[in-house]
């Protein structure tokens, strides 16, 4: 019998490489250079080809290339989010679509506080400063930032939490060591807030209203595609910050240039872009803006507990087995599936 084969589009750590090859994958790689895309006929050649598909957020993995193998016995994303992945087709056609939940919440979590920490106190301008040899004396009024914590005013700052999955709460849990006044808002959420642990349920314009810095941690839905525009960005105040560690398209990104050129509100830190890797016209451009290449969950420990999580997921698909971070578990009921399965039975 010939080995499994696994197709990953781009590099993953080396600890879930090890663990397909261990179970006697055969395991290929469609694009080795992890700073660049895969060409879009490598990843259909190797859709075509493959027993598992391993993807990256990256990777448009749409109902075409979802219908070019019939046999194709899973989907696992090397990400929490999913939106790369048309489900609707996967679960229509019987193939299993997985993720990497929960390992990569504390470390994104820590993330977002460095970026709001980051845009609050003038850090990367401050480290620029230094490195351009421009520091030559003490100066009382360079790089005049705001507080976190409560500070000269002996004002408590609000944090606003949209989004209250597990990324919020445990963004949540870190402002405590600041004495904030926590809100949220998330309706899928409701019960969770408001749970005698310090955040309060606030409704969506009250949260934009009154945040000192709102942190947005929703799912990329269509529901919440440009919840941030223009009406929001507006009625933000003047000296908020806004923090972005979810998905880009979250934020209409034209109108967040235009709200900080014109000082609408105080500045953003961003990790991820409307129309990622490119970004908006004049954003890069923009003196309170903190900007991050996507690395809300890079640290070694969790990018290969990640990778071992997505070759955890594949080799369940491979078995025919429950994926232990399926996101369509509906999948496993449905005929399409049963047929799938019973063809890759045949061909072994």
């Amino acid at each position: 019998m010939s080995p499994q084969r696994v197709f990953i589009t781009r590099p993953i750590l080396e600890g879930g490489v090890d663990l397909l090859r261990e179970s006697g994958c055969r395991v290929d790689v469609g694009q080795p250079d992890p700073n660049a895309a895969i060409a879009p006929q490598a990843l259909r050649r190797g859709a075509r080809e493959a027993d598992v598909l391993i993807c990256h957020l990256s990777d448009p993995i749409d109902r075409e290339i979802l219908t070019l193998n019939p046999q194709l016995a899973g989907v696992a994303n090397y990400a929490v989010g999913y939106n790369n992945i048309d489900l609707h087709a996967a679960t229509e056609l019987g193939i299993p679509v997985a993720n990497t939940p929960d390992v990569l919440t504390e470390t994104t979590a820590d993330l977002t506080w460095a970026l709001l920490l980051a845009a609050a106190r003038s850090i990367p301008a401050g480290h620029q400063f230094v490195r351009e040899g421009r520091f030559k004396i003490w100066n009382p009024v360079l790089l005049l930032g705001h507080d976190v914590g409560p500070g000269g005013s002996g004002r408590r700052k609000v944090l606003g939490i949209l989004g209250y999955g597990r990324i919020g709460q445990a963004v949540a849990r870190r402002a405590a060591g600041f004495d904030m006044v926590v809100l949220a808002h998330d309706p899928r959420q409701r019960a969770r807030i408001d749970d005698g642990h310090g955040v309060t349920w606030a409704e969506f314009d009250t949260l934009i209203a009154e945040s000192d810095f709102l942190s947005l941690h929703s799912p990329l839905t269509p529901e919440t595609h440009h919840l941030i525009g223009e009406a929001e960005l507006r009625a933000m105040k003047p000296n908020a910050y806004l923090i972005n560690a979810a998905r880009g398209p979250i934020i209409d990104e034209d109108n967040l240039v235009r709200a900080l050129r014109e000082q609408w509100i105080a500045g953003a830190a961003l990790d991820v872009y409307e129309h990622e890797p490119t970004l908006a016209e004049g954003l890069a451009d923009l003196p309170n803006v903190t900007l991050a290449p996507h690395i809300g969950s890079a640290t070694h420990e969790t990018r290969t507990e990640m990778a071992r999580i997505a070759a955890r997921n594949a080799l369940a698909h491979l078995r025919g087995e429950r994926a232990p971070q399926g996101v369509n578990p509906e999948v496993y009921d449905t005929e399409e599936w049963k047929a799938r399965a019973a063809r890759r039975h045949e061909q072994q």
